[in-house]
């Protein structure tokens, strides 16, 4: 990247900088810079730097359950048995190889997923908005921000208003400091130059347009380096329970294994030596060396699923909450609907005039009296002027910026064939006050070329109502203003579940060069009301109803009109149609009565991100597991208290993006309800895969322990032992991985948040089928030792028995609950039969090559053999799918009884 440089723009005048960089206030030409976006590069900081795949390598060995196979392979060898030592060695390596690979594949996941959150923002080319991506800002663009927005570069501010920055991360200000666009000190230390904005901070409140004069490494977040906290944590609530598992698990393995050294020692008076080996061997056999894996894997796969629906995860710890989430708290606009804004009516003195098409194309026309109606004309001409939306027509399709309501009076514009660029021409604007949530109105100041001034005001009816006193009518004439007549109207639209804009004017003097609030507190002349309509999207009509049978509530919060709420509400299936509460009666709830409308409310109208804050405390204290949508900078609060903050990836801040767990890419609400049943698949998957590799660990460890008891001869060898273990893990349990959804996976009642990751069903499952494999297992190696076929043949007869056993327990565990005999219960996971036939190759290696029977001690067995193996393994399906009939009796009995 070529070094930029601009001498202390923050003491150079506005107009210096400008020429200094060979710019204006109509920014670049496109071709200029694509040009110096080849010379200076991409506006990108380098990532920081990653461990080394030495230092990745070697910290696959940090696990308890690892120390302790390390632990047996060292006394093994000075033992003197080195090829069991060898082979314990092989399967840590092998075991750290498969996390490495795999630590490796997560970590380019990532970087998928943070090439979805690139920043964008609005720049002026050639005078005209639009929006790009940050990477693509070069020295010299002039840009458009707002508040809430992460500013992209270091940037000379041209024009403020009420402009405010955050820059904490930067320069340690606790509090956001005001910024303006004159020149300051040459000297002045980097927290008083109030007329630079720094990249990487924010903007606290206010508009600015303002000239980038550093990208990338330039900028003063690129010099000095500052580190910078990564998006994704492997570090979850489930890792943690995994963990601390491990350690309990190691406890018991060591018990067990030195209850089989003193119980063989002292009681069966068997060889130290010999009674050693039994216990490395009862310990590597309940060892789950592949389960921290198998949950890695399973993890980061869930996170590339959703990351591929549009549902960015950037810590992961929301997989696991997702799977438990009882409410999902979620804005209207462009997320329940499709946010392509459309002007469906508008109201006169002179009547109602329909307006037809939908979404952002052209199609369509204005119904236009017979004769003229200057107020429809004035109406017409404030939503071009008072506006501060985009709208691009390419042969892509169309491309709006700025707000979509907005960009609908812009289409409105071309239906009503009014040249937007020869309005702005005619009545160029002079002084603006931008749009905030809490003043809820927008104004500008705009002058013709004849002397005249107007100011045009858009914003809330109830608000500009207050401050109109006539009414313009069709023939010019100014009438007095009927309120009740208006507020009628607006009630009707709000029927329909339109939204209403009100837009009002005032004739001020040409020599008025600036706009005050005062300006526009009376002497208003209401000019009409727009009517839009944004309708629901149809994919979030259905993902409500699957919320809805998953036991999930939905509940929908709007800045809107409360009758358009609910009018929106009954077509999404949101609450019952008919009660609500606005945010006026909910502030004046206290906490009590806040937590009891948010159980019983579920549609919420013209609220504040600060009630959205109470809204979700309020669930909160009835332990309910929120998710909460938002976009704006006021949602951050919002956001980090619920369990679950989704912020939107489209409209949606810089500040709401960094205080969620999750971005949707689409800003659908459907999205929200697909990653809710990932989320639960992801930890249905993990339970299947517990499921499958504790009986496994189990059955071998009582088998030893069982032989140790009997006074018998191992059955099975450490090394064979660890040969199961790992072929199983890597093959068959990995498979599980990769299991779809259950078919009734959102019928289900969300999950316990407190539920252990061991449940007693599962605990049950684990002791039951770990007795199933023992008791298989010990009549083959007893049969092959009483038919003389020998010690070598009895033990591989005996792994191939365990193996056989957990092939068609694999089947069993595809489903937690429902039966596998049913359509897509054996079918519908390829990676099932594919692990299958691997196992089923490696088994036949392990059994018949030359070199495999030298390092395992095994020997060819005979087809009765077989016949024995698949006769006592092949029950197990069915003796399982058994137990599953009676416990769903059980559940369904149980069930009854809490309902009568």
């Amino acid at each position: 990247m070529q070094e930029q440089s601009i001498a202390r723009p923050h003491a150079e005048t506005k107009e210096q900088v400008l020429e200094a960089l060979a710019s204006g206030n109509e920014g670049l030409s496109p071709d200029e810079a694509a040009r110096r976006l080849d010379q200076y590069g991409e506006n990108r900081l380098r990532e920081s730097q990653r461990p080394s795949p030495l230092r990745r390598f070697l910290r696959q060995f940090n696990n308890v359950l690892i120390y302790v196979l390390l632990a047996a392979g060292v006394i093994t060898v000075l033992l003197g048995h080195w090829l069991d030592a060898a082979v314990i060695f092989s399967v840590v390596v092998i075991n750290a190889l498969i996390g490495f690979i795999q630590e490796g594949r997560a970590e380019r996941a990532m970087d998928s997923i943070r090439k979805l959150l690139v920043t964008r923002v609005r720049v002026i080319r050639q005078g005209e908005s639009r929006e790009i991506d940050a990477a693509e800002l070069v020295p010299g663009d002039v840009v458009l921000l707002e508040s809430g927005d992460r500013i992209p570069a270091d940037l000379r501010i041209l024009k403020a208003r009420g402009l405010r920055a955050d820059e904490s991360s930067l320069t340690g200000e606790s509090v956001p400091v005001d910024k303006g666009s004159d020149s300051v000190e040459g000297d002045a230390v980097l927290a008083d130059r109030s007329s630079m904005l720094w990249s990487g901070t924010l903007v606290a409140s206010g508009q600015v347009r303002a000239v980038v004069v550093a990208t990338g490494e330039n900028t003063e977040l690129g010099r000095i380096r500052q580190a910078t906290e990564d998006v994704e944590s492997i570090s979850t609530p489930l890792l943690k329970k995994i963990d601390q598992f491990g350690h309990q698990l190691t406890v018991v393995i060591l018990t067990l294994a030195a209850l089989v050294f003193i119980l063989g020692v002292f009681w069966r008076d068997m060889a130290a030596a010999e009674m050693f080996l039994a216990a490395v061997s009862l310990a590597v056999a309940a060892i789950p060396e592949g389960l921290p894996a198998i949950i890695t894997i399973t993890l980061a796969m869930g996170v590339q699923i959703m990351a591929r629906r549009q549902a960015i995860v950037r810590r992961l710890p929301a997989v696991e909450t997702l799977g438990s989430v009882t409410v999902i708290c979620s804005d209207k606009t462009g997320t329940l609907t499709r946010n392509e804004m459309t002007v469906r009516a508008l109201a006169t003195l002179g009547g109602e005039y329909p307006v037809s098409g939908s979404g952002y194309t052209a199609e369509g026309r204005l119904e236009r009296p017979g004769e003229d109606d200057q107020a429809l004309d004035k109406l017409l001409l404030g939503g071009c002027l008072c506006n501060e939306a985009g709208l691009e027509r390419t042969e892509e399709g169309t491309r709006i910026s700025g707000d979509p309501m907005e960009a609908a009076l812009l289409v409105l514009a071309e239906k009503a064939q009014l040249d937007r660029s020869h309005c702005k021409r005619e009545w160029p604007r002079t002084d603006a006050i931008p749009f905030e949530s809490e003043r809820r109105y927008m104004a500008t100041l705009n002058h013709d070329h004849h002397g005249k001034g107007l100011i045009l005001v858009k914003g809330a009816p109830e608000l500009l109502l207050e401050r109109c006193g006539q009414a313009l009518a069709a023939d010019g004439s100014r009438q007095a203003l009927d309120v009740r007549d208006w507020q009628a109207r607006q009630d009707a639209f709000a029927e329909r579940g339109q939204r209403t804009l009100a837009l009002a004017m005032k004739s001020v003097a040409s020599d008025m060069t600036t706009l005050d609030e005062s300006d526009i507190d009376e002497e208003l002349i209401l000019l009409g009301l727009i009517a839009l309509e944004d309708p629901p999207r149809d994919e979030a009509i259905q993902a409500v109803a699957d919320c809805h049978r998953a036991g999930i509530r939905v509940k929908m919060i709007t800045g809107d009109h409360l009758g358009t709420a609910l009018a929106i509400g009954r077509q999404l299936g949101i609450g019952d149609g008919q009660s609500g509460m606005n945010g006026k009666d909910f502030q004046s709830l206290d906490d009590d009565a806040v937590a009891e409308a948010a159980m019983n409310t579920d549609v919420f109208a013209r609220f504040s991100p600060d009630d959205k804050l109470r809204l979700v405390r309020g669930l909160r204290s009835r332990e309910q597991v929120t998710a909460m949508t938002g976009d704006g900078v006021n949602d951050a609060p919002a956001l980090r208290s619920a369990d679950v903050g989704v912020a939107m990836g489209q409209k949606g801040t810089a500040a709401a993006r960094e205080a969620s767990e999750i971005v949707l890419a689409d800003d659908n609400f459907a999205t929200i309800a697909t990653a809710v049943r990932t989320g639960r698949a992801i930890f249905d998957n993990i339970r299947k895969s517990l499921l499958f590799i504790l009986p496994t660990n189990g059955g071998q460890s009582l088998l030893i322990l069982a032989a140790v008891m009997l006074g018998m001869v191992l059955p099975v060898t450490p090394v064979q032992v660890l040969w199961v273990n790992m072929v199983t893990a890597v093959t068959l349990a990995l498979a599980l991985a990769f299991e779809p959804a259950e078919a009734r996976i959102m019928e289900r009642p969300p999950r316990p948040p407190g539920e252990p990751v061991l449940t007693p069903m599962i605990v049950w499952r684990v002791v039951f089928v770990s007795g199933l494999i023992l008791a298989a297992t010990l009549w083959v190696f007893n049969w092959h030792m009483s038919t003389g076929l020998g010690l070598e043949a009895a033990r591989t007869a005996a792994v191939n028995t365990v193996v056989a056993c957990e092939i068609f327990y694999l089947y069993n565990c595809r489903q937690l609950h429902e039966s596998i005999f049913r359509k897509g219960g054996l079918l519908g996971n390829p990676w099932v039969p594919a692990a299958i036939g691997l196992v089923i190759l490696l088994q036949a290696a392990f059994t018949f090559l030359p070199p495999m029977q030298v390092l395992f001690g095994t020997q060819a067995l005979p087809w009765q053999s077989w016949a024995l193996i698949l006769a006592v393994s092949l029950p197990i399906l069915f003796i399982v799918e058994a137990e599953k009939i009676i416990m769903r009796w059980r559940l369904s009995q149980a069930a009854e009884c809490k309902a009568a």
